[in-house]
């Protein structure tokens, strides 16, 4: 399964969370390792959940952009 991430900038980096799955969060120094500890973030989180014999959650995120709405 997919998951949408949101990776946004920081003062020292960028940090990530997946509104699929809430608490699930990271950060890192740049866009592609933040993307990577997001990617084990999910992992780790996903398991954490079979184990608890919990219901993984779906994706259901959808990604949209939109620009110079704002004048």
């Amino acid at each position: 399964m997919k998951y949408l991430i949101v990776i946004e900038k920081t003062r020292t980096g960028f940090s990530a969370y997946s509104p699929d799955i809430p608490g699930c969060v990271t950060t890192g120094a740049t866009q592609a390792e933040t993307a990577e500890n997001m990617e084990e973030a999910i992992s780790f989180h996903l398991e954490g959940l079979k184990i608890e014999g919990e219901p993984l959650p779906e994706g259901s995120g959808v990604l949209g952009c939109v620009g110079d709405a704002i004048s």
